[in-house]
């Protein structure tokens, strides 16, 4: 019986990127957009789709729900064959964590939902109550039967104004799914602010939702008694942007990035800024172009909730601060178990010393190349910004993770003349 082979990364560091690129639609306002099309009746279409692992599984899921679902050229059709209902089944809901995202809509829609516990990456607590509570105050009976979430509305969803306990983006977008729905008028408050939300606030307004307030802490909706089908160009995705310029200023390279939204990246623009990477923006405010000198400085990140750090680059930045003079602080206040990458930076030479979720990054570090394994989606791309910083050769392993947020990022790299192959 042969042995199963691990894919893996092999990168040569110390090859300045170069070039133009164009990223690719937002990750993680495909998932929840995916979702919306749940709430009609009627066909939709989602453009510029990220070719991504999670975006197929939830297309797995949302066919088990009713539901004809087709990924094609960076388009999803969504085509519904009469009146959708049923529960994911366990192994597919386990699979990623906006596979809970089906709870929403089918509840308001159907008036009851079902779905096993969601999975995702390991990086922290991230519990459902938000979720569960949001249902309860729109009047649904909801139970937890083997780690099963059931819900029921016979009577509809009611209108009602929710106090998030935390900003939950999931949690956030659920409850909007629901809500469009719902009867009377919904206020949630103390809402995630990220643009993923604006961007499905913008679909379901298209669809015939009655929203406003979405990117603000507190939304308003009011039910509306049905949607029509839509077609729904996605936002770029900012954490794939920010991971290519931090990979850009890691090699000390010269790129250009299009079809982008600065706006959605003013903590990291301010980032760089500090540390002295250049940054220059096009005419029409879609593109970037980095251009990162010879030395960088430390500075200080707190990954915060949407307008602050993101939290999906933290990691990344962690990588890019190993080479950067004088100490650098992280503080990492989103979720309590996102500091895996760190002990395999320092696989590769990084002298940083962590304490709970703070870690003090001194450099610049002479990184050399070694064998890392990846934990998590973005923790899987700092050791690949790393290796590229470092000197010598290095294996990444972690491809299963990779391929779950980011469409071909090793693709993308090489194309920008890094010397990276799959093995």
């Amino acid at each position: 019986m042969s042995a199963v082979v691990e894919p893996y990364l092999r990168i040569a560091g110390h090859r300045r990127l170069t070039g133009e690129i164009r990223v690719n639609g937002a990750k993680n306002a495909a998932l929840p957009c995916l979702a919306a099309a749940l709430l009609s009746d009627e066909p939709s279409r989602i453009t510029r789709v990220p070719d991504i692992e999670d975006v197929h599984r939830l297309i797995e899921i949302v066919k088990t729900l009713g539901v004809e679902a087709e990924f094609q050229e960076n388009e999803v059709a969504v085509r519904p064959l009469g009146v959708c209902g049923g529960s994911p089944p366990d192994d597919l809901a386990a699979s990623l964590r906006a596979s809970f995202l089906v709870m929403g809509p089918m509840l308001a829609r159907t008036g009851e939902a079902s779905c096993g516990a969601p999975g995702g990456d390991v990086i922290g607590a991230r519990p459902l109550d938000v979720h569960l509570a949001g249902f309860r105050a729109f009047g649904a009976q909801v139970d937890s039967v083997g780690g099963r979430t059931i819900a029921h509305a016979p009577e509809g969803l009611r209108g009602a104004t929710i106090v998030l306990d935390y900003p939950s983006v999931l949690g956030t977008e659920n409850l909007l799914l629901a809500a469009v729905l719902a009867n009377g008028r919904t206020r949630i408050v103390n809402a995630a602010m990220e643009p993923e939300i604006g961007c499905l606030a913008d679909m379901l307004n298209a669809m015939g939702a009655r929203i406003s307030g979405a990117g603000h802490h507190t939304i308003t909706v009011d039910g509306v008694e049905r949607l029509s089908g839509v077609v729904h160009e996605l936002i770029p995705d900012r954490i794939e942007t920010g991971t290519l310029m931090i990979a850009a200023a890691a090699t000390r390279g010269d790129v250009r990035l299009t079809g982008v939204s600065p706006s959605h990246l003013e903590a990291l623009l301010s980032k760089f800024a500090e540390i002295g990477v250049e940054v220059r923006r096009g005419d029409d405010e879609l593109e970037l172009t980095v251009n990162a000198g010879a030395t960088l400085t430390a500075t200080n990140v707190q990954a915060l909730p949407y307008p602050g750090f993101a939290t999906d680059l933290q990691a990344p930045i962690t990588a890019l601060l190993t080479g950067a003079a004088g100490t650098s602080m992280v503080h990492e206040r989103v979720f309590e178990n996102r500091m895996q990458h760190l002990n395999e930076l320092r696989k590769l030479g990084a002298n940083i010393v962590a304490g709970g979720s703070v870690s003090a990054i001194n450099g610049p570090a002479a990184l050399s190349g070694a064998v890392v394994r990846g934990t998590d989606i973005r923790a899987t791309a700092a050791l690949i910004v790393a290796a590229f910083a470092a000197e010598g050769e290095s294996r990444v392993y972690g491809m299963r993770h990779l391929a779950r947020g980011y469409a071909d990022l090793p693709a993308q790299l090489a194309a920008l003349g890094a010397d990276i192959e799959r093995v």
